[in-house]
């Protein structure tokens, strides 16, 4: 099982946007510990004033004789303004304003040590609500007297929840727009080999003269010469060979009119040889033909290397010139069915060029598929039009249908060819001539469901106005 893995870009957006979470959180945590910190230490500052406050107001109006009645009212008269809660010991007793905080409310650590004649506080939950409890030893009477104050802090930890939500809201904007500058950093540096990638894509595509702008980035100026280098010895690579080619294919044609000349005139004498070097004859006769095929098609490619070839286009009604290229074929019976809208549609192609498009598909079907059964021309909603040449043969497997048009290529069928199946230059030839007419070929399977291939031409239709062509 193939391993899922992030692009390069997508993977330098991720780390920004990382980064960015990383370090707004970890301002988030500082600023909300500070935060906290300080509002904690506001709030405890003004508790501490009010509580020693209400101890020192308990103090002054407590009488020596500590009547209950007279504790109530002192408790009565202390600052609540804060919402804390006093208690106030006395022996055994204690006296609240709230009667659900009690002694039990208080903390064992903190009752020690105001018991021992200390001052403390301590920061604690009184029924389930944060809290700051003081406690306040009170001197000078017979019983032991002591005073209990809590603060609540539900303000302070609202207002730290409504922060810490703000805050993990901005880490995540924060984020956001790190992954944003980091898809823009990306793209930035990802864009040298963009353009690196799009100029191979132009060279595998044929534009060998394409080179990249040294000057684009001074840190790629390495980069562009070294890429230059490399397509310019490609480029005079290709082009040399092209040249051989083509050369030898010239030199190649006067030997071989010369064998075909020789061989007419065994031809003429056929009649007076024996049956073995009749046979012989024409074996050779078979192969000369082949030859000088072979040595055409070689020639026509050679232009298409060079950058020589060129189109004679003319304006042509598509239908007529199909019908007829058809006829002169190897298979002249084969039918041709047009839709009533193509009839009158006109193409600007070169006649050479587009009868041997017409030409070679049908010897590929005579070839590879027991011969053309139907030629169907039709036409496009894109302004196109389309020539389909079916045959009843084995087809073409999904995975030849683009190697099927490069050069030499015979696909499957060359396990299976016989005497006369070329030597897979057709097609090649096919999609050339198509390319040069701003058109597209293609391989499919026959609409009807039957068995067999379907090769489709689609060439644009020319803008002509009727009184010009006519």
């Amino acid at each position: 099982m193939r391993r899922f893995r992030l692009g390069l870009r997508s993977r330098v957006t991720v780390l920004f946007a990382l980064g960015g979470l990383v370090v707004a959180a970890l301002l988030a945590v500082i600023t909300l510990a500070i935060t906290r910190q300080a509002l904690l230490s506001n709030r405890a500052d003004t508790a501490q004033d009010v509580v020693f406050g209400n101890a020192a107001r308990v103090v002054t109006r407590l009488t020596s004789d500590l009547d209950s009645g007279v504790a109530q009212a002192v408790l009565d008269t202390l600052n609540t303004s804060a919402g804390s809660r006093p208690l106030l010991e006395i022996g055994d007793t204690t006296r609240s304003l709230d009667e659900s905080f009690t002694r039990d409310d208080l903390p064992a650590s903190l009752q020690a040590l105001v018991r021992q004649g200390e001052v403390a506080r301590i920061r604690t939950t009184v029924q389930d609500v944060p809290a700051i409890v003081y406690a306040i030893p009170i001197d000078g009477f017979e019983q032991d007297v002591y005073y209990y104050e809590a603060v609540p802090l539900g303000e302070v930890e609202d207002t730290l929840g409504t922060l810490q939500y703000v805050l993990l809201g901005g880490a995540l904007i924060v984020a956001a727009f790190a992954a944003l500058a980091g898809r823009f950093a990306a793209s930035g540096a990802l864009r040298p080999l963009r353009e690196v990638s799009e100029a191979a894509e132009a060279i595998a595509g044929g534009r060998l003269d394409t080179r990249l702008d040294p000057q684009g980035d001074e840190d790629l100026v390495s980069l562009a010469a070294s890429f230059n280098e490399m397509a310019g010895g490609l480029e005079e690579r290709i082009q040399r060979d092209a040249r051989f080619a083509s050369e030898v294919s010239h030199e190649l044609r006067s030997p071989l009119m010369t064998l075909t000349a020789s061989v007419e005139v065994l031809e003429n004498a056929k009649h007076e040889m024996t049956p073995r070097s009749q046979t012989a004859l024409d074996l050779l006769s078979s192969d000369i033909a082949r030859f000088q095929t072979l040595v055409e098609d070689l020639l026509e490619i050679s232009r298409f290397d060079v950058g020589t070839a060129a189109l004679q286009a003319d304006p042509l009604l598509y239908a007529e010139f199909v019908r007829a290229a058809v006829g002169v074929s190897s298979t002249p019976d084969c039918p041709v069915e047009v839709d009533e809208d193509v009839e009158e549609v006109v193409v600007e192609a070169d006649k050479r060029r587009l009868a041997r498009v017409v030409a070679n598909l049908i010897d590929n079907a005579r070839k590879y598929g027991g011969g053309a059964t139907r030629i169907h021309l039709s036409a496009t909603p894109h302004n196109s039009v389309l020539m389909a040449v079916e045959d009843d043969g084995p087809g073409v497997p999904l995975d030849e249908r683009f190697v099927i048009f490069d050069r030499f290529s015979r696909g499957g069928a060359g396990g299976r060819r016989g005497y006369d199946t070329g030597v897979g230059l057709g097609l090649s030839l096919v999609a050339e001539h198509v390319n040069l007419h701003g058109g597209r070929v293609w391989v499919e399977d026959r609409p009807d469901g039957n068995q067999g291939a379907r090769f489709v031409v689609e060439l644009p239709i020319a803008d002509f106005p009727d009184e010009e062509f006519a």
